[in-house]
């Protein structure tokens, strides 16, 4: 099946044809038919196989057959995303899809100015991607009007509800018509997002192209037991040793993610950090270098990296594992995609060997060990309890969405930081691209 048997307009056909897709994926080919058809969508697929373009792709094709009525601009599809970097992403692809059409797209977060997002609101958009916070702040301001939208979008609502969002989510929803559509995709399928799904969905199609919190196939996983206090050394070492570039490495908390990149660079390795404390500039500046390779290393909390896209990432460490096992397949996912391989690391020291067994148990399966001679663990180190991240409440920004002193909770918090015989091998980058518009990132392609 090729994009050109879908139904599509030629305008929207051009634009995927010239970003090099030649077949959906197979998130694509589901799901496109059931939203041209006018079904509200309950979508699930790993991370990585073009959700993005699953409902940016009919969305435009909808505006394009039902053109707008009467005067002005209204709002008509509203695409909800748990942080800044994703929104970014989403974008993106909106304008790369529509560059060939008359539709306006506008992307809106916290974190930057509101006046500038205020102003483009008056001028009239079709598609607006925002996070929770700054809707509501613009909501507030009467500076958007959401009683024209027309199709609703909740895009990784499974770490929306993780960021403690269903209560702006709900506030959302009532400033909205009752008749419209709903389209929630996520990367899992959880409890929780089955019963978001049947608060908001209208008799939904289903669709789950893969097994449910499973890992990529393309992804090569490792794990190797080391003392907290080794991990850094480890870490250094390997990169060092086997001249990796482009290693994205998550750490539980915003202070871990700041000493571990200090580490590395004192170490002779170019590393920056993202957290929800990073400004937006300094985020979108860590990003670009890294995108350019002016960094090899992007040290990051799971709610920064949300929406990070690379193409054919080809690394990701675990530097400290995450307290939720699901978190594990989004952190994976970020390498092993658009048909390339990728290497996934985890350091693991005796405190997380519960978090561990965890996340085998999700997985249903044993992650492979491997020992780098002279880092063993100390067999005499007792396992003491991970302080889990400080919930916090609202601050001067929301981390994904910067809504003034709101009631959102930050996954990244105060908490514990660590300070082979079998040596991984080189992740496999393919060419060719496939209709994965997670692919078609603003962070463009790999550089060394």
């Amino acid at each position: 099946m090729s994009f050109s048997s879908l139904p599509l307009c030629p305008e929207i056909q051009k634009a995927v044809a010239e970003m090099g897709y030649e077949q959906p994926t197979p998130i694509q080919m589901q799901a496109i038919p059931q939203v041209l058809a006018g079904h509200d969508l309950l979508a699930s697929a790993q991370t990585g196989t073009g959700k993005t373009a699953g409902f940016t792709l009919p969305i435009l094709q909808y505006l394009q057959d039902n053109p707008r009525k009467g005067g002005g601009r209204p709002v008509r599809a509203l695409i909800l995303s748990p942080t800044r970097e994703l929104a970014a992403q989403i974008g993106e692809n909106v304008r790369e899809y529509s560059r060939h059409l008359r539709t306006r797209s506008l992307v809106v977060f916290g974190g930057v100015s509101i006046n500038p997002q205020m102003m483009k609101l008056r001028g009239g958009v079709d598609i607006l991607i925002a996070t929770p916070g700054r809707l509501l702040d613009l909501e507030h301001q009467n500076a958007v009007d959401l009683s024209k939208v027309e199709i609703l979008v909740l895009d990784e609502a499974d770490r929306m509800l993780d960021m403690g969002f269903i209560h702006d989510i709900r506030r959302v929803i009532k400033k909205l018509p009752v008749k419209r559509q709903n389209l929630l995709f996520s990367a899992t399928f959880s409890n929780g997002i089955k019963s978001l799904a049947n608060t908001i969905l209208n008799n939904p199609v289903t669709v789950e192209v893969s097994p449910r919190n499973s890992a990529s196939q393309q992804v090569t996983q490792f794990v190797h037991l080391v003392d907290k206090k080794r991990k850094a050394e480890l870490l250094a070492h390997l990169i060092g040793r086997d001249n990796w570039e482009q290693v994205l490495i998550f750490t539980r908390t915003k202070h871990g993610a700041n000493r571990l990149a200090e580490f590395l660079n004192d170490s002779g390795i170019k590393a920056a950090a993202i957290h929800g404390n990073k400004s937006q500039g300094a985020r979108t500046r860590a990003l670009a270098d890294f995108k350019s390779g002016a960094i090899r290393a992007l040290v990051a909390t799971d709610i920064a990296a949300r929406g990070l896209d690379i193409e054919q990432l080809p690394y990701v460490v675990n530097y400290e594992l995450p307290n939720v096992a699901e978190d594990y397949v989004h952190r994976i996912g970020r390498t092993g995609r658009a048909e390339a391989t990728g290497l996934a690391l985890s350091l693991v020291c005796v405190d997380e060997h519960d978090l561990l067994r965890d996340i085998e148990k999700l997985l249903k399966k044993q992650i492979e060990r491997m020992a780098e001679p002279g880092y063993d663990p100390d067999p005499s180190i007792k396992a003491e309890p991970i302080q889990k991240a400080k919930q916090g409440r609202g601050g001067n920004s929301r981390s994904g969405g910067g809504r003034q002193g709101g009631q959102g909770r930050s996954a990244e918090g105060r908490g514990n930081s660590g300070g082979g015989d079998k040596r991984p091998p080189r992740p496999r980058q393919h060419k060719p691209r496939s209709g994965n518009s997670d692919s078609g990132s603003p962070w463009g392609n790999r550089g060394k």
